[in-house]
Order: structure tokens, then C-alpha cells, then sequence
């Protein structure tokens, strides 16, 4: 292998331990408009970039996610605070779960807590979640670092030239198999999700119908 595993490992678990949420206090109250918005996000989340160059927000992708019901329309093609809010969940989103997926957790939250008087608000949802990173940033430090070690225990009897390579794939293994589970598991909590709103949107469908008023007829 030409490049030094532990090496790229330290370097991610200091990029990790540095590693902070856009905070809502941040996020400018007034409205935005696209090219604010695309600014903006690409100057707060530029450190998760994997390439220099690449664009953690683009015109295109935004519509998308309007069309696709991830993000409610702007007014006027302006964009309040809790449409970014919104966007950086759909940024942290967009990796592992489908549009689809998006839309069934997203929906449910913006139609509960986007633009309410009500507390909690959106913002609310989002501070006290993102709260949660730095606890989590430690578990993940550890959990890599585990792995880590147990992948250089591997292949004992490998032949030298090959020790590395071997290592270094056990330890991708070992996180794509963290990865995969937990992917199953957020598509069954989702699926759960999506039944639930199907049947209260039903039921409240059914009320409607029967508290309509009955037409009546002169005989």
C-alpha cells in the first residue's frame, strides 16, 4: 500500500474531534435568496467536502428537492431560516437514504414544526438534535478506533507484502458492515414512519367524511 493507514486514520479523528454543526444562531434571519443560499452552505459545511471542488449545494439540487417534496416552495423565491434548516438536513440525509426515505421523515416534521408559533419549532427540533453531535463525535472516535485495532489483528499469516492491503481492507469491511446495518435499520424505523402517517392521514380523511354536512332535499 503507498499511503499510511494510521496516518489517514489520526488525521480523520482529528477532523472528527473539530468537527461542529451550523448553528442556528448563525443562519441569517432574514430571507435568502438561492445564490445566498448555495453561499452560504457551502461556506459553513465546506470541511465535509470530500473534493476541494465539489459543491455541497447547487441551484438544480434545490429545486429537486422541491419537486420532490423534500423542501417546502419558497415565497417569492425567497428562502427563510427554516428552509436551510431543512436543506442541512437533507444534506446529511442525501448519502445514505433514498429521496423517498427523505421525504417520508421530512414531510412529517415540516408539516408539525415548519413555520409554527407552537414550541417546539423547527429551530427548536434542530438545536436540540444537533446538540446531541458532540457525545456522538466521541462514541465514533472510540468505535473507529476499536475497529481500527481489531483490522491490524487480522491476517496473521498473510505474507508481509500484503499485511497492509489485507488490514486495510478488513477495516473497510468492518465499517461498511456498521454502515449496512444501520441502513437497514433507519429503512425499517422509515417504512414504520411512512405506514403511520398513511393511517392517520386515512383516519382523519375518514372524519372529514363524516362530519361533512349531509345535503338535504325539499321533498
Amino acid at each position: 500500500m503507498n499511503f499510511d493507514t494510521r496516518e489517514l486514520i489520526r488525521s480523520m479523528l482529528n477532523k472528527l474531534s473539530q468537527m461542529d454543526y451550523i448553528r442556528p444562531e448563525s443562519i441569517p434571519d432574514i430571507e435568502l435568496y438561492m445564490d445566498q443560499i448555495t453561499t452560504f452552505m457551502d461556506t459553513q459545511l465546506a470541511s465535509s467536502k470530500r473534493h476541494p471542488e465539489d459543491k455541497i449545494l447547487t441551484k438544480t439540487m434545490i429545486n429537486n428537492y422541491a419537486k420532490n417534496n423534500l423542501l417546502p416552495p419558497p415565497v417569492k423565491k425567497k428562502y427563510s431560516k427554516e428552509h436551510v434548516l431543512m436543506l442541512i438536513f437533507i444534506y446529511y440525509f442525501k448519502n445514505i437514504l433514498s429521496i423517498g426515505d427523505i421525504e417520508a421523515i421530512l414531510n412529517p416534521l415540516a408539516k408539525r414544526f415548519f413555520h409554527t408559533e407552537d414550541e417546539p419549532d423547527l429551530t427548536a427540533v434542530y438545536q436540540e438534535v444537533f446538540s446531541l453531535e458532540k457525545d456522538e463525535v466521541k462514541n465514533l472516535m472510540k468505535d473507529i478506533t476499536k475497529k481500527y485495532k481489531t483490522s491490524i489483528g487480522t491476517f496473521p499469516d498473510a505474507p508481509k507484502e500484503d499485511e497492509d492491503f489485507l488490514h486495510t481492507f478488513s477495516f473497510i469491511c468492518m465499517l461498511s458492515f456498521d454502515v449496512f446495518v444501520k441502513q437497514m435499520l433507519l429503512q425499517r424505523i422509515i417504512d414504520e414512519i411512512r405506514e403511520s402517517e398513511q393511517t392517520d392521514d386515512s383516519e382523519n380523511a375518514k372524519a372529514s367524511q363524516q362530519n361533512a354536512p349531509k345535503d338535504s332535499f325539499d321533498n
